[in-house]
């Protein structure tokens, strides 16, 4: 059929850019429509992927459709994650920022127990510069704040590793204000990393906040699914659309604060294409004031 509508009008003219850009500390600009290199390892994050080879594609994929931040982590797989990346892309395109982050150990399957002890940052960073290739990392991000660790040696660490010029920029993850406001205290905080949906807005406060200061907020776990409600009235929607629920809950999360960068992520080349086509999906206003009204429930 004309070549499936000459590729669906070169996907939407390649999900209208990827919907806009936005700055990383004020020099890095990346389209809003990033990419979460979690889901390219095993099951339970664990191991290698069972199709190393469509892992490989969807990496490449990304980049050819215009994705030029990858997010991932030194804890996924563990290792996984960040040699892949650098086997599928190094040497990287000269637009490509890779955001990397330390501060978990792996035990085994699903299991994520919290370090970020100076001595094991110290080695998560130098890990991740390795596997990654690189001599800099753009974006270092503090996976958690250990609470057995005062948070002022975790920053400490981090401050230092980013005057000897290792880490560009710093950002944090799972954190509340107060955290944010402690952490800038050693650097400047550029991006923020929390759960964060549709339906499920606990960090409503942080990203507002986030928003007031000019710091990048990348929500993860873009769709709770944990609502029946919430659920019901996404799918509604969807079909109105012809989209998936997925693309809805993203494409409502660009429209909701323009400082979000999203981080879909998956083992799928035809899903990495579905969520990209999540950027060219407007929704109109009656339709965002249903899903604003989520939070409310």
């Amino acid at each position: 059929m004309v070549l499936q509508l000459i590729n669906q009008f070169i996907m939407t003219n390649t999900a209208i850019s990827l919907r806009n850009a936005l700055q990383i500390g004020n020099d890095l600009t990346v389209n809003r429509m990033g990419f979460g290199a979690m889901r390219i390892t095993g099951k339970g994050i664990w191991g290698p992927p069972k199709d190393e080879d469509e892992a490989i594609r969807v990496l490449k994929r990304a980049i050819e459709l215009g994705v030029n931040f990858i997010d991932t982590a030194d804890s996924y797989g563990p290792y996984i994650s960040e040699e892949l990346i650098a086997k599928a892309l190094y040497p990287y395109p000269a637009d490509l920022v890779i955001g990397t982050k330390g501060g978990l150990l792996r035990t085994g399957p699903d299991q994520w127990p919290i370090n970020a002890h100076p001595d094991h940052l110290k080695e998560a960073l130098e890990g991740s510069l390795k596997r990654l290739k690189l001599e800099q990392i753009d974006l270092y991000q503090l996976h958690r704040i250990d609470p057995n660790v005062p948070a002022e040696k975790s920053f400490e660490f981090l401050k230092n590793a980013q005057n000897q010029g290792l880490i560009k920029h710093i950002g944090l993850s799972e954190v509340d204000v107060d955290a944010i406001k402690k952490a800038q205290e050693f650097f400047e905080v550029v991006s923020v990393q929390n759960m964060y949906s549709v339906d499920n807005r606990k960090w409503e406060p942080v990203l507002q906040y986030c928003k007031a200061h000019n710091i990048v907020f990348i929500p993860w776990f873009p769709l709770n699914a944990g609502n029946v409600a919430s659920q019901d009235k996404l799918r509604q929607i969807a079909e109105k659309y012809n989209a998936t629920v997925h693309q809805v809950a993203l494409s409502w999360l660009l429209n909701h604060a323009d400082n979000i960068l999203l981080i879909p992520g998956t083992s799928s080349v035809a899903h990495l294409e579905e969520n990209v086509q999540a950027a060219a999906l407007e929704l109109n206003e009656s339709d965002i004031n249903e899903l604003n009204s989520i939070a409310a429930q």
